[in-house]
């Protein structure tokens, strides 16, 4: 059963994903949840500003960056969404990096219905238990509030 925080996914899709844009619509629209798209750089930054976005669903190579520059950016917000990385080639190795570098998981293509439910799910629980970012204001830290 979805609790509260599942019904309301916010996520963003970075890059192009043709053959399976329609399915991720699809899975979004009959899970209750919200399914913005970015196909370029300047349209993904609008989205994350303007929107409550909790997940990112990137492919791992767009024609304009790859997903180390949408983790870098999204590592600047106070609360940075989860990123998923997409990948035809998606093996142990990427895997281990995007881990490493704080990426929350990989989807392989071609995906599975239940595989994304699951990783965007656990993603969406994921921030909203991640503890707030310590912030600088007038030479001292605090904590913000999420």
């Amino acid at each position: 059963m979805k609790t509260k925080s599942e019904f309301s996914v916010c996520a963003l899709l970075v890059g192009e994903h043709h053959e399976a844009r329609l399915l991720l619509h699809e899975i979004f629209h009959d899970a209750g949840w919200l399914l913005l798209e970015a196909r370029d750089r300047r349209r993904a930054l609008e989205c994350i500003e303007e929107h409550p976005v909790q997940v990112v669903i990137a492919a791992c190579e767009t024609d304009e960056w790859s997903w180390k520059n949408v983790l870098d950016h999204l590592r600047r917000r106070r609360h940075p969404p989860e990123l998923i990385v997409t990948c035809r080639t998606a093996d142990e190795q990427l895997w281990s990096e995007v881990l490493n570098c704080g990426g929350y998981d990989v989807l392989p293509q071609p995906f599975q219905r239940d595989e994304i439910e699951r990783v965007v799910a656990s993603a969406r629980r994921h921030f909203d238990g991640a503890p707030p970012r310590a912030t600088r204001r007038s030479g001292a830290t605090r904590t913000s509030a999420a």
